[in-house]
């Protein structure tokens, strides 16, 4: 086995597939019980699909992908996000930039439109 590669045990096994039966059971019964209010059908259908996320969570794989969610959340916490003022400056900039260009190729296109109609006719 290679290095960072987890061996699934039965009992995971087993978390696996009640997770992907609750969720079958979630699409079949929202087909199944359509005369019902969708808000109903809803509630059930998050209710479902969070109980199969806690299942699948207790799995050896699911530990380490909650793992890197956990890891994420804690260099998101490190990440120095700019002000308002830093945002609306480099807004402004890229926006003329953005129009510069725009003015540039336009140009560009008529230069070029013109001199091919020119050598056309």
């Amino acid at each position: 086995m290679q290095q960072g590669q987890v061996k699934l045990s039965v009992l995971d096994c087993s978390k696996w597939l009640l997770a992907v039966v609750l969720v079958a059971l979630c699409v079949v019964g929202n087909i199944y019980f359509a005369s019902y209010p969708a808000a109903v059908r809803a509630g059930i259908i998050i209710v479902a699909v969070g109980l199969s996320l806690v299942i699948l969570v207790t799995t050896s794989h699911g530990k380490i992908v909650w793992d890197f969610f956990k890891q994420a959340r804690n260099e998101l916490r490190k990440v120095v996000w700019p002000t308002r003022q830093e945002t609306l400056q480099m807004t402004s900039i890229v926006a003329v930039i953005v129009v510069v260009m725009a003015l540039l190729l336009w140009g560009f296109d008529t230069i070029f439109a013109a001199l091919i109609s020119h050598i056309v006719t």
